[in-house]
C-alpha cells in the first residue's frame, strides 16, 4: 500500500510516523515543499516548544477552539493531551508543565522535540522528501491518487493520501477543485495597533489581568495583557482576536476596546476603594502612589488622562475626578486601528469545511482515500499548545485509518 502525507508540518509528520508504526508493510512517503520538516514545531514557544496543555478532559479542552470544538470533541477522547505525553515518553522525551498549564519539555529546547519525531519517522521508515512541491492531486481510476510531484515526468500513484499542507492556498485551491468546500481563511491571533497616548512610551509594561470586551459585541476575554510600541498584546488580547477573528476582520480591524486594568473589579468598587484613599492617605500625592498593584508609569498616565496634576493630593481629588480616575482604570476605551502578526504564532481561521470530514478518520465524505489533517481544515485554537494538540490528534487518528487494511 502506498501512501502519500502532503506537508511535513506537526499534522503530517506525525500521522506518517502513525501509519508506519500502525503497518510497517504501508510505504509512507511525506512531500515538504520548504527545505525542512517541523519548521513551525522548531519556532514554536520562543524556541521551546509548546506540545500541548495540561488538559486532560475533552469537554474542557474542546473549550479552547474557537472554530472545531465539537467536531474534536471525540477524536480528543481517542487521543488527547496525556496520549501525547504518553507518546513521547515511550520516545524518551519528557514534558514538564507550567504554572499556567503550557506544557514544554524539560530541556526547555524545541529540537528535542523535532530530533525525537525525526528519529521516529527514520525508524518507521517513512520516506522524506524536502523541497519537493506537490502541484496536483486527482483522482485515479479504479481507485487511489494520482500526485503530480515538480519536477517529475510523470505523475505518482497512491492508494492513500493525506493532506497537511496548513495555511495554503494552493492546497485549498486544489481541494476546492476537488468539490470541498473552503471556508475563506483570516488571520487569527493577532495583536492590536493603537496610537492612544495613554500607552506612548509604556512598550513592556504588563498587568496580570485584564477583561477586554469589543462594545456593541459579545466579545470579551480576559487574561495578562502587554503593552507594545505598537499597542496591545498579551494572552488575553490573543484570545480575543481568536474568537473575533472574522468579525474583527469584518470590520478591517477597526473597532473600539474596552479594558477594566483590574480584571473583574467593578467600577462601583474600584471608586469605593479610591474614595477610601481619600481619608487614609490624604496627605500622599495621586500620581507617585500607584493603586491595584498597577506598574507606576501605566498608573501616572491614567492619572495624567484624568487630568489629575503631578501634585495633586488624595484629599483634594472632587467626586467627579474620583469617577473619572475609576472609569480610566475599569473602563478605559482605546480605539484600534489594525492589528499586528503574532511573531511565529501565526494562526489561520478558515479551510475545509468540517462538515465534509469523517472526524472518526479524517478522511473526506466526498472522497474515499482522501485524508485531511491539521490548519488545512477551518480549525483553530488560542495560544497555549492547543493547536498543536489538534494537529498530535489529528495526526494520529488520520495515521490510524490509512494504515487500517494496508
Amino acid at each position: 500500500m502506498q501512501i502519500a502525507v502532503i506537508g511535513g508540518g506537526a499534522a503530517g509528520f506525525f500521522a506518517a510516523i502513525t501509519c508506519a508504526e500502525a503497518t510497517p508493510r504501508c510505504k509512507v512517503v511525506l512531500f515538504e515543499r520548504g527545505k525542512s520538516v517541523l519548521e513551525k514545531v522548531r519556532v514554536s514557544g520562543g524556541g521551546r516548544c509548546n506540545v500541548t496543555h495540561a488538559c486532560f478532559e475533552a469537554r474542557e479542552l474542546v473549550k479552547y477552539y474557537p472554530r472545531g470544538s465539537r467536531e474534536l470533541l471525540g477524536p480528543f477522547s481517542q487521543f488527547g493531551p496525556s496520549d501525547t505525553i504518553k507518546w513521547f515518553e515511550r520516545r524518551g522525551v519528557h514534558l514538564k508543565t507550567e504554572a499556567d498549564g503550557r506544557m514544554f519539555p524539560v530541556t526547555d529546547d524545541s529540537g528535542t522535540i523535532v530530533e525525537c519525531l525525526g528519529r521516529a519517522a527514520q525508524h518507521a521508515g517513512v520516506q522524506v522528501r524536502t523541497s519537493t512541491r506537490v502541484e496536483r492531486l486527482s483522482p485515479a481510476p479504479g481507485g487511489g491518487w494520482w500526485v503530480q510531484v515538480g519536477g517529475e515526468p510523470a505523475p505518482l500513484r497512491f492508494d492513500r493520501v493525506l493532506v497537511a499542507t496548513g495555511s495554503n492556498p494552493a492546497m485549498w485551491e486544489s481541494l476546492r477543485v476537488l468539490g470541498h468546500q473552503i471556508v475563506e481563511p483570516v488571520p487569527s491571533l493577532f495583536t492590536f495597533n493603537t496610537k492612544d497616548t495613554r500607552l506612548r512610551e509604556l512598550s513592556g509594561i504588563s498587568v496580570p489581568n485584564a477583561a477586554l470586551r469589543i462594545p456593541g459585541t459579545r466579545l470579551a476575554a480576559d487574561g495578562p495583557l502587554l503593552v507594545t510600541h505598537w499597542g496591545l498584546s498579551g494572552p488575553g488580547i490573543l484570545r480575543l482576536s481568536a474568537w473575533g477573528a472574522r468579525a474583527l476582520h469584518e470590520v478591517a480591524y477597526r473597532f473600539p476596546l474596552e479594558i477594566n486594568f483590574l480584571g473583574s473589579t467593578r467600577i462601583e468598587e474600584i471608586t469605593q476603594h479610591l474614595v477610601a484613599l481619600k481619608s487614609a492617605h490624604g496627605k500622599k500625592t495621586v500620581a507617585a502612589h500607584p493603586q491595584f498593584s498597577l506598574p507606576l508609569r501605566l498608573w501616572q498616565r491614567l492619572t495624567q488622562a484624568t487630568e489629575i496634576p503631578d501634585e495633586r493630593r488624595w484629599a483634594d481629588l472632587d467626586k467627579k475626578t474620583v469617577q473619572t480616575l475609576a472609569s480610566h482604570l475599569g473602563a478605559a476605551t482605546f480605539q484600534i486601528a489594525g492589528k499586528s502578526t503574532f511573531k511565529e504564532e501565526f494562526v489561520t481561521a478558515g479551510g475545509v469545511h468540517l462538515k465534509e470530514l469523517n472526524f472518526k478518520t479524517f478522511e473526506s465524505r466526498l472522497h474515499p482515500g482522501l485524508f485531511l489533517a491539521g490548519e488545512v481544515l477551518d480549525i483553530d485554537a488560542i495560544t497555549g499548545g492547543f493547536n498543536f494538540q489538534a494537529a498530535w490528534t489529528g495526526g494520529w487518528l488520520a495515521g490510524q485509518a490509512m494504515a487500517v487494511d494496508c
